[in-house]
């Protein structure tokens, strides 16, 4: 441990905000800490209180850890290391699977904590740029970063984690999280839909490992549209008066699915609401990343994919290289991830909350 203990403090000299946090076999990952913040310091008009990434099993925690690089798998558990390649082709399962094998607080980052990092970052005047243009992000000629693989087109895939300039970082620092707008998409726990429904687990519950994620789990919630507060669905995907995704030109989120598709994307600053969405239910959508503030298009170009036809579709966020449209910190992905789902630019990141 000595050696790790050297690591640590040449880890804080330089990056006073990160730590090296060790697991149940006594490894490291290099970790970025986030004290909590409320929704008022993120969104216009945003509620007096704590964004829910803060919020688990009804207490507030005072930070959050987030693997500042995307992770590999090493004995069977994720590591967030510099330098590395990053795990792609693993499902939302194995994914999940690896956080949690590090002991308690580990999990798989949840969407609650995605969209917290995104709302700061937009805040902040700093939307973090990456590698969503076959090694590069396509607004800048000049950066790049360390391959890591490479397309049967010879074109780059993936990057090195954190080789990118400080533009990828998402507060523009050598203590930031790095590669949340592309690179490899990354699986987020505690969203999903069904039938088109959106579903959550109650604020940050998901970070909890002992909150059950499991498909028939009684722990998935519904938005309800009148009053926004969380309401057991049905099972089916027709729960009475709950938010869904429709897929029609003038409101995207509804009560009623009146048009499906298995594939289906809108940007998100142009994402709306259908009359009988109140704003008690908007102020949710918008605290997950998932609607915009009434006339802000500063989202970049990111967008939202659902499948409102499936019985349950997993989320990844973030992105992958293959164009600036599929990435983006505020970019997420519902439309082909089911739990066993794997692609080659699909991975994940783990984060540690103080339960």
């Amino acid at each position: 441990m000595a050696d790790y203990d050297v690591a640590s403090f040449a880890l804080k000299a330089l990056c006073p905000s990160n730590e090296l946090l060790y697991d149940d076999k006594g490894l490291p990952s290099v970790m970025v800490k986030i004290p909590k913040f409320k929704l008022s310091e993120v969104l216009t008009g945003g509620a007096d209180e704590y964004h829910p990434m803060f919020i688990i099993n009804g207490n507030v925690v005072d930070y959050i850890y987030i693997s500042k690089y995307q992770n590999v798998v090493e004995n069977g558990r994720a590591y967030s290391k510099p330098g590395v390649d990053p795990q792609a082709s693993i499902s939302w399962t194995n994914a999940k699977a690896y956080c949690e094998a590090k002991g308690d607080g580990w999990h798989m980052m949840t969407k609650a904590e995605y969209a917290g990092i995104a709302l700061w970052c937009k805040a902040n005047s700093f939307m973090p740029y990456g590698n969503n243009s076959y090694g590069k992000d396509s607004r800048e000629s000049i950066y790049k970063a360390i391959p890591a693989t490479y397309g049967s087109d010879g074109a780059i895939n993936h990057v090195l984690t954190g080789t990118g300039p400080l533009t990828w970082s998402h507060n523009g620092e050598p203590d930031g999280i790095w590669d949340l707008n592309g690179n490899v998409s990354e699986w987020a726990g505690a969203i999903r839909t069904v039938y088109g429904e959106l579903q959550f687990l109650v604020d940050n519950d998901g970070a909890d490992l002992n909150n059950d994620q499991s498909a028939s789990s009684s722990e998935w919630k519904a938005l309800n549209a009148e009053t926004g507060a969380w309401v057991t669905p049905d099972g089916s995907g027709t729960t009475d008066g709950t938010v869904k995704v429709d897929n029609v030109s003038t409101a995207y989120y509804a009560t009623e699915v009146t048009t499906t598709s298995s594939s289906f994307n809108f940007a998100i600053s142009a994402a709306t609401c259908s009359s009988d969405i109140s704003d008690a239910a908007k102020a949710v959508l918008r605290a997950y990343a998932l609607l915009p503030e009434d006339g802000d298009t500063g989202y970049d170009s990111d967008r939202l994919y659902f499948n409102n036809e499936a019985s349950e579709r997993m989320c990844s966020c973030g992105g992958s290289y293959t164009n600036t449209t599929y990435a983006g910190v505020f970019f997420s992905s519902g439309h082909y991830g089911t739990r066993t789902y794997t692609y080659a630019n699909i991975g994940f990141r783990s984060a540690y909350a103080p339960l």
